[in-house]
Formats: C-alpha cells, sequence, structure tokens
C-alpha cells in the first residue's frame, strides 16, 4: 500500500510538470480556429455574404449564346386550286438559328432595390449570428477549462489530506506499538489513508474526463498531452449600471433578432412591389437559315440586329399577391413580439448571473475564512493526537472537514468565474 501511494504521487506530479501549459488564451485562439460550431457558424455567414451580389438581387443584365438547329425529311402533298394537286416524296428542311441576346429587367416596382437591402441585412445577420455563436464557444471553452482547473484543485485537496493520514498513520503505529492506544486507532488511520487513496485514484480519472471534454471543444481528437493553471483568477469586477445600459446594444443574440425583423419589414415591401407594372429590355443579333429541297422557296437567310422590350401590368393574379403580403405581415408582427420577448428574456438572464455573480462572491469569502480554519483545526488535532492528547476520531473529523470545505471553496469559486463568463458572454466582452 506504501509502494502503490508513493506511485501514484508521483505520478501526479511528474504528469503535471512534463506537460506543456495550455493557457486560457491559448485555449480560446484553438477553439477560435477549430472549433467545429464555429467553423460551421463562418460558413454560413461567408454564404450569406455569397449571396449578396446586384446580381442576385435582380439588376444585372443576362447575357447569352443560343443557338438551335433541326432537319426534317417529309413527303410533301400540295393542293391548290390553280394547278391541282402535286407530291413531291423526301423534302428534306434543314433550319438553324444563332443569336447573341441581352435581357435586362429595367423596372420592377423597385422590388430589386428592395431586395438588394434585404440581402445587405441578411449578410449583416450571418455576422451577428457568428458572433453569437463565437461568444457561445468562448463561454464554454471558459468554463470547460477551468472545470479542469477546479477538478485539480479538489485532487490537490485530496492529496494533501493522504499527506495528512500519512502522518496519522505513522503516529497511530507508533502509539500502538509503545502500547499508547488500541490496534483500532491504528487500523482506522490505515482505512481512511486507503480511502483518500481512492478518492485520488477517482479524482485523476475526472481530470482526465473534463480535460476530454475540453479537447473535444478544441477540435482535437487526440489523448490529452496539456497541463492547466493552478488557480481560478477572480478579478472581475463588474459595473452593474453600465451591464444594463450597454445590453441591448451590444448582445449579439438580441441584435441577430433585430436584423431578422428588418428582414420581415423588407420581405414585406418586397411582395408590396408585384403589384406594380414591369419592363423589360432585350436586344440582340440574330441569324436565320432555312433551307429546303423543294418548294418555291428553297432557301430564306436573315440576319441583323433586334431590339424590343415588354411592359406587363398586372391587373388580377388570382389573390396570390395579396396572400403573399398578409404573410409577409404576420411575420413582421411575429418578429416584433419576438423582439420585444429576447429583451425581456435577456434582461432576466443579466439580472440571475449578477445575482448568482454576488451570491458566489460572498461564498468564496466566507468559506475562504472557514477553508483557513479548517486546516488549522486539522493541525492543531494532528498535534494533540501526536502528544496523546486526543483519539483518532476527532482527527477524521478534521480531514473530513478540512477536504470538504477545501471542495466548497473551489466549487464556489468555479461557479464565480462560470457566473463571471455569462456575464461576459451577454455583453459580448470576451
Amino acid at each position: 500500500m506504501k509502494k502503490l501511494l508513493i506511485l501514484l504521487l508521483i505520478s501526479i506530479s511528474c504528469t503535471a510538470h512534463a506537460q506543456q501549459l495550455l493557457t486560457i488564451d491559448d485555449a480560446v485562439a484553438k477553439a477560435l480556429k477549430n472549433n467545429y460550431n464555429i467553423l460551421v457558424a463562418r460558413t454560413s455567414a461567408d454564404i450569406d455574404k455569397l449571396n449578396n451580389t446586384l446580381g442576385n438581387a435582380g439588376m444585372l443584365p443576362n447575357l447569352s449564346v443560343n443557338g438551335s438547329g433541326a432537319y426534317q425529311q417529309n413527303d410533301v402533298t400540295l393542293k391548290t386550286a390553280t394547278s391541282g394537286e402535286t407530291h413531291t416524296p423526301n423534302v428534306s428542311t434543314k433550319n438553324i438559328g444563332v443569336n447573341v441576346e441581352l435581357n435586362w429587367k429595367l423596372f420592377d416596382g423597385g422590388k430589386m432595390f428592395v431586395t438588394k437591402n434585404k440581402l445587405n441585412e441578411i449578410e449583416a445577420l450571418g455576422e451577428l449570428q457568428f458572433r453569437e455563436q463565437v461568444m457561445q464557444a468562448v463561454y464554454s471553452i471558459v468554463t470547460a477549462y477551468y472545470d479542469v482547473v477546479r477538478q485539480q484543485q479538489q485532487l490537490k485537496a485530496i492529496t494533501e489530506a493522504i499527506n495528512f493520514n500519512r502522518e496519522r498513520v505513522k503516529i497511530a503505529q507508533l502509539a500502538f506499538t509503545s502500547g499508547a492506544s488500541a490496534k483500532t486507532d491504528m487500523l482506522q488511520a490505515k482505512i481512511d489513508l486507503n480511502v483518500f487513496t481512492e478518492n485520488a485514484v477517482n479524482q485523476q480519472a475526472a481530470i482526465l474526463a473534463a480535460k476530454r471534454m475540453l479537447n473535444v471543444l478544441l477540435g482535437e481528437n487526440r489523448e490529452v498531452g496539456f497541463a492547466v493553471s493552478d488557480e481560478i483568477p477572480l478579478n472581475y469586477q463588474p459595473d452593474k449600471a453600465e451591464l444594463y445600459s450597454k445590453l441591448l446594444s451590444v448582445n449579439p443574440s438580441l441584435l441577430a433578432v433585430g436584423k431578422q425583423k428588418e428582414i420581415a419589414r423588407l420581405a414585406v415591401k418586397e411582395n408590396e412591389r408585384a403589384y406594380l407594372p414591369q419592363l423589360n429590355f432585350r436586344t440582340g443579333y440574330y441569324l436565320s437559315n432555312t433551307d429546303n429541297s423543294a418548294g418555291q422557296t428553297l432557301l430564306n437567310k436573315s440576319y441583323g440586329p433586334q431590339i424590343g422590350g415588354t411592359l406587363s401590368i398586372p391587373l388580377f393574379t388570382g389573390g396570390e399577391t395579396r396572400r403573399k403580403v398578409n404573410v409577409a405581415q404576420q411575420e413582421l408582427k411575429s418578429s416584433e413580439y419576438t423582439l420585444e420577448n429576447t429583451k425581456i428574456a435577456l434582461h432576466n438572464e443579466l439580472q440571475n448571473a449578477l445575482t448568482e455573480f454576488d451570491n458566489q462572491k460572498q461564498l468564496v469569502v466566507i468559506e475562504a475564512e472557514n477553508n483557513l480554519l479548517t486546516k488549522e483545526n486539522l493541525d492543531i488535532s494532528l498535534s494533540r493526537l501526536r502528544l496523546g492528547q486526543t483519539t483518532s476520531l476527532e482527527v477524521h473529523l478534521a480531514q473530513e472537514s478540512f477536504v470538504q470545505s477545501a471542495t466548497r471553496l473551489t466549487n464556489f469559486k468555479y461557479n464565480l468565474k462560470v457566473a463571471e463568463a455569462k456575464l461576459k458572454q451577454l455583453l459580448s466582452e470576451f
């Protein structure tokens, strides 16, 4: 058992020193480069940018080269009032047509300009959604990173308890050998040492699991080989008044919903343009050639430029335009409701995050003092045991109290860091 304990402590120490340190800034930088959720959001934003063109809005002309050809072979019977009936077998006809044509929609009720504005808003929405995903990913990275730190801090407390237990076993062994105490005290000390050693083994597994989860967020699919910081920094001091004033102007989720409302408004205008007339312009150079093997016209060939246009005035569309406008107006109304609801939800989320931050900050202060007290109590109990002035049970209770306090303190610090990360995510401060 002693050899196993020594190997465990050596393993913990060597692992911590051999692995390369990964700072929180390094983790965030890796995630921004490799996190798959961020990459998907970036791709989606890039697609919205690629779609935002004058051509997609319908502002640019279409230029094409067209060609056609046909060959026919028929038996032709022709009957006229003057010459009677004639029959010509195997009459062949060859048709060839080639043209270069330009089509340009000159006026569509202004829809093309509304569509271009809508594409601008969609591109802006894509960037906001990308930014929102970045904030979410960074929040997840921060919480996952400091979860690893938390697990390591708990292992540190367990290791410290193991060291106390080793000393306690020595004292109990010496007291039993000299006849100063019963064997049960020595046995209980060894039992407690074994239990804490088991806890250390389990805690190492918990650290590995937390590191693997962090690896997933970093976009890395390999065995963990990094170390993290030893402490959870707690130096964030939020300005509550500033947080409330900035929330509505910087939160990417709210800004994205605002963009969706604007897109819905433009969709109404876009559909309303269908009530107005459309003017299309067409021009090109055309070549046509028809070659007949029989008949009065053996060759018909024409070529040259043409110019023209069409004017379309919608009079009745079966109610489709009105239906589309009504649907778009309802979608606009829905987006307005969503925007107002999002404002309320975000305000509530900010209030909860601030409350959690304040609560955890108070708990950290209280438990930090409590941790010092439990540590001092454990030192005194162990000294009293060494002098034979107390029982092994008192030391056992002091050890349990110390480990529980250390665990609570670590959890409170972690919870405070999570609350800080939530505030920064809401205010887009990462």
